[in-house]
């Protein structure tokens, strides 16, 4: 059969038209179908993160209350409590602590990210080999700041509410514990060393340090917003809460302990003298949580709420009167049923003990894990659905709501 040279540029624009018709159908039925969003600024599933310190990245979130019999009694978490990485066997970055009962796993529909740091200040920095990474946006040899690892995040997760806690370790608080144990461990009832009275302690709420502190707080909140519309949100679509310190321990007339001998620590872990007590509450606690509290009102952001954190934990603090150790309560282990309303929620100051495994001394008068899931029952009503809200979080009643948490009121 004969072809010309016609009959096969013929075949050939049939064989262009029909390419031509098929994408044009392909392109027409693409756009009647929605275009698929990826996740991002204000698209998909929401999320909440977390930024901060170790009271929010759920230090000591392992240990259910306190005993001074086997560590079995107390641990709600086992020995992965802190394990972060995608394989479920280590630390992302090693000593930060991030706990599987953290605040920012909220559940429900909301996924939570949990980017805080143990030891974390308002900036980055490296100490005895570990990396601090703070709300900033530091990046030196893999290592980033919280405020770069929000931006990546962010970028391509819908994020709506970024909780932060930060400024305690700028204020010194782990040495400050520390100078004031010491000075009741090592010096008699009849010629007391009072951390109250010491320049390494005072120092830190001096008017000048604390408007340092006020504006270096004041920054890594900026770098949270600036992480945030570098990720591409305006600031209607999320909000940063910033919360404060919660008391760790009663007034000197609320310890079930007699300052007198040696109790109040070898049985139960919180050797302060009556005075330094009444200090931490009365001019400890107040100007760092003012400082925080003011710092976040001097951003002049909009998006910007508080969750106050002072009493939260009040009647359920270390070894305050009304709770106690598990023996003390005749509770057989933290899954008892009594548990949740007879412990106390702050662990101990562990000297001796917290140098072997499993305790270590980084957990030392941090919220436990009923205060870990006390703070997430806030931080939920926080987020409000989607719309969120600040406020003051207290106890509101004994015992658990429907996810497990203790009962409390964001008011």
């Amino acid at each position: 059969m004969h072809h010309s040279f016609a009959d096969g540029r013929r075949f050939h624009l049939a064989l262009i038209a029909a390419a031509c018709l098929a994408a044009a159908l392909a392109y027409g039925l693409s756009a009647l179908a929605p275009a698929a969003r990826a996740d991002g600024p204000g698209a998909g599933t929401p999320w909440t993160v977390s930024l901060g310190d170790s009271y929010i990245s759920g230090e000591a979130g392992r240990w259910a209350g306190n005993t001074n019999e086997s560590s079995s009694k107390i641990d709600a978490l086992g020995p992965t409590a802190y394990y972060d990485n995608a394989t479920g066997n280590g630390e992302l970055i090693e000593g930060c602590h991030r706990s599987k009962s953290a605040e920012v796993n909220v559940g429900g529909a909301v996924n939570g990210e949990n980017l805080a740091c143990s030891g974390a200040k308002t900036s980055s920095f490296t100490e005895e080999g570990l990396f601090k990474p703070g709300l900033d946006f530091y990046s030196s040899g893999g290592n980033e700041g919280q405020a770069l690892m929000l931006q990546h995040f962010a970028a391509s997760h819908n994020v709506q509410l970024v909780a932060v806690s930060i400024g305690g370790n700028n204020f010194d608080f782990a040495g400050i514990v520390q100078t004031c144990v010491e000075d009741w461990l090592f010096s008699p009832e009849w010629w007391p060393d009072y951390c109250s009275e010491e320049g390494s302690v005072t120092n830190n709420f001096k008017s000048s340090n604390v408007s340092k502190v006020k504006g270096e707080i004041k920054t890594a909140i900026l770098n949270v917003a600036q992480a945030m519309t570098n990720a591409g949100y305006s600031s209607s679509q999320y909000a940063i809460l910033v919360q404060d310190y919660p008391s760790p321990i009663p007034n000197g007339s609320g310890f079930r302990y007699s300052q007198s001998g040696y109790t109040r620590q070898t049985v139960g872990g919180c050797g302060f003298w009556n005075k330094d007590a009444n200090y931490a509450n009365s001019t400890m606690l107040p100007t760092i949580d003012s400082t925080v509290l003011g710092a976040a009102a001097a951003t002049g952001l909009s998006n910007v709420k508080t969750m106050e954190l002072a009493g939260a934990f009040n009647g359920h603090r270390l070894c305050e009167k009304g709770v106690g150790l598990l023996e003390e309560e005749g509770l057989p282990s933290w899954k008892s049923a009594e548990a949740v309303n007879k412990s106390e929620w702050i662990n101990q100051i562990r000297t001796i003990t917290a140098i072997f495994p499993p305790y270590e001394i980084q957990e030392d008068l941090h919220p436990n894990y009923w205060a870990q899931l006390a703070l997430r029952n806030c931080l939920t009503q926080a987020y409000n659905s989607g719309a969120p809200k600040g406020g003051a979080c207290t106890i509101s009643g004994s015992g658990l709501n429907s996810a497990g948490e203790p009962n409390m009121s964001l008011h």
